[in-house]
Parts: structure tokens; sequence; C-alpha cells
């Protein structure tokens, strides 16, 4: 990946055809690290200067109840829209998560609106306590995205996929792998972010959006892609390997 920092840690790749502790995996940081201690999503800092600001004019007045609400509440946004940078596998055929959150569905699915015949599908539900910053899962180039309005069911229900307010991503890998995820509103979130647009070149482990106050998010996969992990896993976007292309 062009602009990547290649670094090597000490632990092993969970690669398949190797034993656990035969190789050293490698990562790479996809983007320039960040110069804070705690970094922000910037669509975070309207709502946290709003707060702040209220909290401001509460403790003005005297009216110490609300003010300790107000900061209370201004430290949990500013908790919410938290943006750590993350190391990424380099590994080839690695594809990672593209949110921070739990396994909710993973395995094979016979049809989809979004891959053509079956497939291998992986949801992540993130509550409103995980890390909502939304990462590529692999490189590719953007065929095109698909904005569908819809209900706003809790997300960590199956039919969330076809019924909730999406934003679904297709992308071609260098190749000839289609793939696609797809940003769903859940039952509080009520703004899906999405930065990158088709034709765009997408690199693995980039920030591409988010999606506010829990959400969930569905990665289809070819079906020959060899699955990493199982429902109930906790991931984190870009860290943690869902699967592999063979």
């Amino acid at each position: 990946m062009s602009g990547c920092y290649e670094i090597s840690l000490g632990v092993t790749a969970n690669l398949p055809g190797y034993s656990q502790g035969a190789i050293m995996d490698k990562f790479s940081l996809p983007e320039p690290p960040c110069r804070f201690a705690f970094p922000i999503a910037s669509v975070g800092y309207p709502l946290i200067f709003a707060s702040a600001f209220t909290t401001g004019v509460f403790a003005l007045l005297q009216l110490r109840a609300l003010a300790l609400l107000g900061l209370a509440v201004t430290f949990f946004i500013a908790y919410f829209f938290r943006d750590p940078d993350r190391v990424v596998s380099v590994a080839e055929g690695a594809v990672v998560s593209p949110a921070d959150g739990r396994i909710v569905i993973s395995g094979k699915v016979d049809q989809s609106p979004f891959h053509d015949g079956p497939c291998q599908k992986v949801s992540i539900f993130m509550s409103v306590f995980n890390v909502h910053v939304n990462r590529i899962p692999y490189n590719g180039q953007v065929e095109r995205i698909a904005y569908h309005p819809g209900k706003f069911l809790n997300a960590s229900l199956d039919k969330a996929s076809e019924n909730n307010e999406r934003n679904a991503v297709f992308v071609m890998t260098d190749k000839g792998r289609r793939y696609c995820f797809v940003q769903i509103a859940g039952l509080i979130a009520r703004r899906i972010i999405c930065h990158i647009q088709a034709g765009e070149t997408v690199h693995r482990g980039r920030r591409f959006g988010m999606i506010c106050f829990g959400s969930r998010l569905d990665v289809y996969l070819p079906i020959e892609t060899a699955l990493n992990v199982a429902v109930g896993d906790r991931v984190q976007a870009g860290t943690s390997i869902i699967g592999y292309f063979r």
C-alpha cells in the first residue's frame, strides 16, 4: 500500500497452512499517525463544542446538577467519537474488519442483494461503547455505492441487513475479486457517513467513514474466502482479520 509505514510486531499470524508461531506477522500503519494523544473524528467536534458550551452556560448560571450532567455528556460524546490509530496486517489475502464490535453472523449465505450467488457473510454489531470509525477491508477500486433509505431496527437483528437504512460499497480487487461492505443504521443511529466515491482506489485499513451511535457493518465476500471469525468474537477495525482470500 502506498503511503504505509511497515513494521513487525512480536505476534504470530494465524494463516492457513501455517502452525501457530511459525511466522512473524508484519503490520503497517495505513495512514500517518495522529499527533494527539486522544484522537477524535472530525465529525464529532461540533457536538463536543456544543455540549461543552451548554455545560459552561449551566456552570455560569450556577445550575450545578445540570452542569455536572452536561460535563458527563460532553465526556461521553468525546469518548464516542474517539478515533485511535490502528496497525493493519499486510498478510497476503487478509481481509480486515471494517468495524469494532461483536460478530453476530459468520458463514455462508445462499443469496444476497449485495453479491451474485452464494457468498460468505460477516456481520459486526457496534454498540454505543465501540469505536465507530469504519475502515476499508481490502485493497481495490470502488465500482459503485448504493444508498438505501429504510427503517431503524435494532442493528443486531438479522432483518436489519435488508430493512434498515444502509449504504453499500462494492469493490473490485486487483485480482478480479468482488466484495461488498454495507454500513447499516441502527436503533439510535440516524447518520451514515461515507467519504469515498465510485471510481476511487481504496486501501486496506484506511478510514472511510462512520455511523453515529450504535450500528452494524455487513461484509459480503466470495464463497471461497476462508473465514477467520465466529459468532460472538470481538473484533477491531483494521487490526482484526475476518478472513483470507484464496
